[in-house]
């Protein structure tokens, strides 16, 4: 596929390098331009290009931008066809981009960013932190294969996303519509919680919206408590910790 990566940070760079090592068209485009995009990210065959170029003419488009900014994107999503296939992998940290009342008042957080680009988008790879996503994709088949869910309302788009998340080493399953991705929000029991294909459905129907929004918005004196040394495998644990 002719796939855009929109965002060269953590999550960007891991994407657009596994999704290029799986065979795949990749380009990468940041707002600060071609030279923004580091060296290592580009060493599997992705290739760098100005924003503006980077949209037309491509299968899906995965924005891999902070939340909030969507609707920055908007005029230059104007002319995308409207089957191209747009993934969605921000999460809404208050303390981080600031509050949004509509999104505080209940909304959920890819619808409100679906309204704000004017088109619609699946949900995807926000649930796995930047770390598991470089280090702990496997090949399927692979024994305790992690597992990422899926969330979308056009059963094609979200068929291509699964599609693109197995190819990035992990188990994708079928979260259902845009509307039931608050399920996958942060810091919900399948967030960033490495959980396999068969634990993955009982952590989404145990999310409670209320009670996963407090514990989000606890994780900054939950991370300062952490020392600095802290692994990947103790931040998944203080995740899980919280709902137990």
């Amino acid at each position: 596929m002719k796939i855009t990566v929109i965002g060269a940070g953590a999550i960007g760079g891991n994407l657009a390098a596994k999704l290029s090592t799986a065979g795949h068209d990749v380009q990468v485009a940041d707002a600060r331009g071609p030279e923004a995009v580091r060296a290592e990210v580009l060493e599997s065959g992705a290739r760098a290009t100005d924003l503006a170029d980077a949209v037309q003419g491509r299968d899906v488009i995965v924005l891999a931008i902070p939340f909030g900014v969507a609707g920055e994107l908007a005029g230059l999503f104007a002319s995308v066809p409207a089957e191209t296939v747009v993934i969605d992998t921000s999460n809404y940290y208050p303390f981080l981009s600031g509050q949004i009342e509509a999104v505080d008042n209940g909304e959920v957080e890819s619808v409100w960013n679906a309204k704000q680009l004017g088109r619609p988008v699946v949900k995807a790879w926000n649930a796995a932190l930047a770390e598991t996503q470089r280090t702990r994709g496997v090949p399927a088949g692979t024994p305790g294969r992690l597992a990422i869910p899926v969330a979308g309302d056009f059963e094609e788009a979200r068929r291509v996303a699964m599609q693109l998340v197995d190819d990035t080493g992990f188990d994708p399953y079928d979260a259902g519509t845009l509307a039931d991705s608050w399920r996958q929000q942060p810091n919900s029991p399948a967030y960033c919680t490495e959980l396999t294909l068969d634990e993955l459905p009982a952590a989404l129907a145990a999310a409670d919206r209320a009670k996963d929004a407090a514990i989000r918005d606890s994780l900054p004196e939950r991370l300062a408590a952490r020392p600095a040394t802290a692994t990947l495998d103790d931040i998944v644990e203080m995740n899980r910790a919280a709902h137990r």
